[in-house]
């Protein structure tokens, strides 16, 4: 057997869920202990504003798997579906002697919730894995009587889903957002440590014969903040930076109707478990990593970290997503691997997509023609030092133009925003009725990037 395909660099990208930008050590964040995503910062380039293709899970990550901007897609809902006719980037690792694993969640076909015993259902064989453990996401994993996917089951195994799930009722009874406790489970009993084991696993059983992608899907910090006790302790009396206080003076509809009434206990307990969250899927980064450097494979595998979408967690009032502000809009992205300049900040902007093309050529794939995602190789590379002019990200009601100054939202009903991010970077101040050339301008441009991705 030739052992050519094995000299090929091995693929780990690493995702979390509603992970913002600004919530890692290595990004400032002193009061959140990431040590293990912040050493692939110092050992990599992490790129301070890389902005999703969509604030909201499913066209999020459609958008990442085909390197397409989701509206071209039609996938402008949490309800959206991977077209079959559409080929990922999975499927072309796949179709050039790739071994392509998954760990944890996809939701490429969310509306189709039961994902297998096993986490291999056939449809996710079509997305092009070919070997899949496709995990539920969180309120998939708790918000059903019978187990969904291979982390319900291991947890009727064990004698924890009836528990896991009565919690889970009472928490959406509550509201997601604000139902804030501790979970019912042991530490390592939570799914994002049941991922993190799963994913180690795959990495020591691989037979290394051929060269492998494995994506790692977390399903935290998403809602509900519910880390184990172990870990939330460990924040109960954290200082955290407190959230952005806004009148919502001069925001649209959309924006003010997402605004929920909590008190400041209540906010800054959320933004406490959050980071609680963050830690325990830090600690589960650790377990890959060790793994990784048992078979000696960390010199050869480049290492992408990253999130479908940020969160509020209380700026402006809100929680969760599905809103064009900083905090729902930007990600973590930090690129680690061999040949790669180590504890660079780069402030390009970038897209979520761009992971896709940027895999591809590390593998040494052609470049894939039609897609609108631009590969970030250049840049790793030190060829370039800009990457995009402006960036582009829509769901149903609106789309939203950045540029490394400004950002234009325009909405469904006809309401406008205008920010200056310079001069105001928490977004308090809406210029769009006082700047009405900047807006033209701007629009003409959203508009020509909807039309051509």
């Amino acid at each position: 057997m030739s052992s050519e395909p094995a000299r090929r660099p091995n693929l780990l990208l690493i995702m979390d869920d509603q992970h913002r930008f600004d919530f890692l050590g290595c990004a400032g964040a002193g009061f959140v202990r990431t040590p293990n995503m912040d050493r692939l910062a110092e050992q990599g380039v992490r790129f301070t504003h890389c902005c999703t293709n969509a604030p909201i899970c499913a066209p999020a990550r459609i958008a990442l798997a085909t390197g397409m901007q989701p509206g071209h897609l039609g996938a402008t809902g949490n309800d959206a579906m991977l077209p079959a006719d559409r080929m990922t980037y999975y499927q072309r690792l796949r179709d050039h002697q790739y071994h392509v694993g998954c760990v944890g969640k996809l939701d490429l076909a969310k509306s189709d919730k039961y994902n297998g015993r096993h986490g291999d259902r056939p449809r996710a064989y079509g997305f092009g894995f070919t070997h899949p453990v496709e995990c539920e996401g969180k309120m998939h994993a708790g918000g059903y009587p019978t187990p969904q996917g291979p982390y319900g089951f291991w947890l009727q195994e064990q004698g924890l889903y009836e528990r896991f799930h009565q919690d889970y009722k009472e928490r959406q009874r509550q509201g997601w957002a604000l139902a804030a406790h501790d979970s019912v489970l042991p530490a390592d009993a939570f799914e994002d440590a049941y991922i993190g084991r799963r994913a180690a696993e795959w990495i020591e059983r691989t037979p290394g014969d051929f060269p492998w992608h494995l994506f790692v899907s977390f399903v935290g910090p998403h809602d509900p903040y519910d880390p184990p006790a172990d870990y939330a302790r460990r924040y109960r009396d954290a200082v955290i930076p407190p959230s952005v206080a806004d009148m919502l003076e001069g925001k649209p509809a959309w924006a003010r109707k997402r605004a929920l009434q909590a008190a400041p206990e209540q906010v800054a307990h959320a933004r406490r478990q959050y980071c609680a969250s963050i830690e325990v899927i830090d600690d589960a980064v650790a377990r890959i990593l060790e793994a990784l450097e048992r078979r000696g494979m960390r010199e050869n595998t480049l290492i992408v970290f990253t999130s479908d979408h940020g969160e509020m967690l209380g700026d402006h009032g809100m929680f969760q997503k599905h809103v064009p502000y900083e905090p729902s809009l930007r990600v973590p992205l930090i690129c680690s691997g061999p040949g790669l300049p180590q504890g660079v900040t780069n402030a390009t902007l970038v897209e979520l997509i761009d992971v896709n093309p940027t895999l591809c050529e590390w593998a040494g794939l052609p470049r894939q023609e039609g897609i609108h995602a631009r590969s970030l190789a250049p840049l790793l590379r030190g060829e370039r030092a800009v990457h995009r002019e402006d960036v582009l990200s829509a769901e149903g009601p609106y789309r939203l133009l950045r540029t490394t100054r400004h950002k234009y939202v325009e909405y469904d009903g006809g309401e406008t925003e205008l920010y200056d991010l310079e001069r105001d970077p928490h977004e308090l101040e809406n210029l769009a009725s006082r700047d009405s050339d900047l807006c033209k301008q701007l629009k003409a441009r959203l508009h020509e990037r909807l039309r051509n991705g």
